[in-house]
């Protein structure tokens, strides 16, 4: 090392500060460009070349002390060399779920969309942070195209949103922007001095608001969850008795959460009645959209969303029905004056400088909770430029079709027992293996029948066949949800998951 520090030395202006040359990259783009290649060929030839073959296995499962020795997880003083880099690639790969596999079910997300894949690629490589035009000019264009648009689809005439990590966050950010727009002096003033503020969501709600409640100092037991009907729908006439309810208790309601698609049943609360409620008492109406959203798209579906234009806020997330890839998640706004901007803004003068040689009014990330931020938009923007409406409208209705082949299989075959009708992507429904068919109904059928699904999943994921969801469910014993997403989704698909289910379940 010293012999080649002195070489260094004695080229041309080469500078020595603290023991380190500055002389030239310190990095060797050669080899670089070389494992980004070779890494790329894997990446098409393992992941995308085999997102619709069945005849791959969905997961490769190992036990978590068997999979951390054949991952060899130790970070080292020195650098692995370049085949055993590609190798990790390649075990990575082997031993994680294919979520774009046709017979993954597991999750409100699932598939492969080439295009989106496509910008994501391009977004890695330029790794750009939205929250300047002078650093991401493209990007922020590109989102504020998509927010329009989205918009439109909502059925607002103007409006405002930004894209965020998770529906999570969306949720978080509209039951603060809902509690800012009731009590502004907040930003400033923090908790102290405030009344007690309550917001009200379903029973079927997703569990962010709970946890958005506990983040922003709201506590979750100021969370008034309503009653919902046998569809997993928001009662409206509870909401008012709630509502009512606070009041007395000297409370101050500012929010209603209202769920168009809920995790688990993919039911879709009545938005018009919620939303006289909340415009008799002066209520912000959130609507969380996060599952459902997608429905917008399609002029068939669009119907489960009636309402919804009467939202102050919903959260969106493209990822889920549409495949623009994980994370692409959007809050809208119904107010254009500037409330995101005026509830979020730090005015940091090291990034949003005011006198800049351009249109500042596009350095939208003061309206953020991030500083640095991905371009989730533009996987969005790119499949959509692709496919165009009418081809997100077609994945949309295909997804539905496909639910409601399985519903009608799923009555003809002896055995399989549905919870309820669905009215989205979301099929629930119990197997119950021949051994219980003949059982009198009562506690001990259930008891065992709650035992099924678990030893079915875990059969399914050892031999790699499929993932699909289970859970209990108010009351309801262990039961099997099954989504429907995937464009690469057929109904074959659908025929061998209730074969297969019967083969694994067949000594049970």
């Amino acid at each position: 090392v010293g012999v080649c520090k002195q070489e260094m030395l004695q080229k041309k202006n080469a500078v020595l500060v603290d023991g380190v040359i500055l002389n030239g990259p310190i990095m060797d783009s050669k080899a670089g460009e070389k494992i980004v290649e070779e890494a790329c060929k894997i990446i098409m030839e393992d992941v995308v070349q085999k997102a619709d073959a069945v005849t791959e296995k969905v997961c490769e499962w190992q036990a978590p002390e068997t999979l951390k020795q054949i991952l060899d997880l130790e970070m080292r003083d020195t650098g692995e060399c370049h085949q055993k880099i590609l190798q990790l690639c390649r075990d990575v790969i082997k031993y994680s779920v294919k979520t774009n596999h046709p017979r993954f079910f597991n999750q409100l997300y699932a598939g492969i969309d080439y295009y989106s894949l496509v910008a994501r690629f391009i977004t890695e490589a330029l790794n750009p942070s939205v929250y300047t035009y002078e650093v991401s000019p493209v990007f922020l264009l590109v989102e504020e195209a998509v927010i329009k648009k989205m918009i439109e689809f909502i059925g607002w005439e103007e409006g405002d949103g930004i894209f965020n990590p998770g529906g999570s966050v969306s949720n978080m950010y509209a039951m603060n922007l809902a509690r800012y727009k009731f009590c502004p002096e907040i930003k400033e003033k923090g908790l102290s001095g405030l009344p007690r503020l309550v917001l009200f969501a379903s029973e079927e709600c997703h569990y962010s608001m709970k946890k958005a409640a506990s983040f922003l100092g709201i506590g979750t037991e100021n969370v008034y969850f309503i009653k919902t009907d046998e569809r997993g729908k928001m009662i409206p006439e509870e909401l008012e008795k709630q509502v009512q309810r606070a009041r007395k208790e000297g409370s101050a309601p500012f929010l209603v959460c209202a769920t168009a698609g809920t995790t688990v049943l993919g039911a879709f609360d009545p938005l018009d009645k919620i939303a006289d409620i909340c415009e008799i008492y002066g209520l912000w109406l959130h609507v969380d959209a996060s599952w459902g959203g997608s429905a917008l798209i399609s002029r068939k579906h669009r119907r489960l969303l009636h309402g919804i234009h009467r939202a102050d806020s919903v959260a969106w997330n493209p990822h889920k029905m549409l495949l623009a890839g994980i994370q692409c998640c959007a809050l809208l706004v119904k107010d254009n004056s500037g409330l995101l901007k005026k509830c979020y803004s730090a005015e940091a003068a090291y990034l949003f400088q005011q006198d800049k040689f351009y249109d500042v009014s596009y350095d939208t990330g003061d309206k953020s909770i991030q500083c640095s931020r991905r371009p989730d938009a533009f996987k969005f923007w790119l499949m959509w430029k692709a496919l165009g409406t009418t081809g997100l409208e077609e994945r949309v209705n295909r997804a539905l079709a496909l639910a409601r082949y399985l519903v009608e299989e799923i009555k003809k075959r002896e055995g399989f027992q549905l919870l309820l009708e669905p009215e989205y992507a979301n099929v629930c429904f119990w197997y119950i293996p021949p051994s219980l068919r003949k059982m009198e109904d009562g506690p001990e059928f259930w008891q065992k029948l709650h035992q099924v699904a678990p030893i079915i999943k875990e059969r399914m994921m050892k031999k790699g066949s499929m993932m699909l969801g289970y859970q209990p469910h108010r009351g309801k014993v262990n039961f099997f949800r099954q989504v429907v997403i995937s464009p690469q989704v057929s109904r074959e698909d659908m025929d061998f998951l209730l074969d297969e289910i019967e083969l694994l379940a067949k000594d049970l």
